[in-house]
């Protein structure tokens, strides 16, 4: 298979796989709010292929869930903002998995996933969402904090399966593995 449709099947299984796990195991936490298992999925397209990868998967694995399920209302800023928690993810893990100290290692991945969530959920969501609906940013902010706390649980709990799964995504796609 050529480089360039094995990256196009690359993209498309992650998307797919982020709206599946997003649609299908939905583990509810606060009022509407759920812990978004396709989250593990960016973050292991993040960790094993890198940034543009990770962003790929995150974007536009929300627009097909929101076609899927709502028709994307509350799309633009959920997709948005997934672009730059996997900009910060995916520079991150390509720093961090040079690293030889565990401690630090986890500690900077830890800490990635916290500040990419801040930037990607209550800044950049927040504020595109203020501006589509309307609404004061401090009002989107506190609506988005839910979201912030269900993404970085899960972006943390999924730092693990990233280690787990590195060489079988590597090995699955070895031409793309960087």
């Amino acid at each position: 298979m050529k480089a360039a449709t094995q990256r196009i099947t690359l993209f498309a299984a992650g998307i797919a796989l982020f709206a599946a796990l997003s649609l299908c195991l939905q583990v509810p936490v606060f009022e509407n709010y759920y812990i978004c298992l396709g989250y593990a999925v960016m973050a292991v397209y993040c960790y094993s292929f890198g940034t543009v990868s990770g962003i790929a998967v995150g974007s536009l694995g929300v627009v097909l869930y929101c076609l899927l399920i709502s028709g994307l209302r509350g799309m633009p800023g959920w997709a948005l903002g997934n672009v730059v928690i996997g900009l910060v993810l995916g520079l991150t893990f390509r720093m961090t998995k040079k690293m030889r100290s565990n401690a630090v290692k986890t500690a900077l991945n830890v800490a990635a996933v916290a500040a990419g969530c801040a930037l990607g959920i209550l800044l950049v969501k927040s504020v595109t969402e203020s501006l589509l609906y309307g609404q004061m940013l401090a009002v989107r902010i506190g609506k988005n904090v839910y979201a912030f706390v269900a993404d970085t649980v899960m972006l943390i709990v999924s730092l693990p399966i990233c280690l787990m799964m590195d060489k079988t995504a590597k090995k699955m796609f070895s031409k793309l593995a960087k």
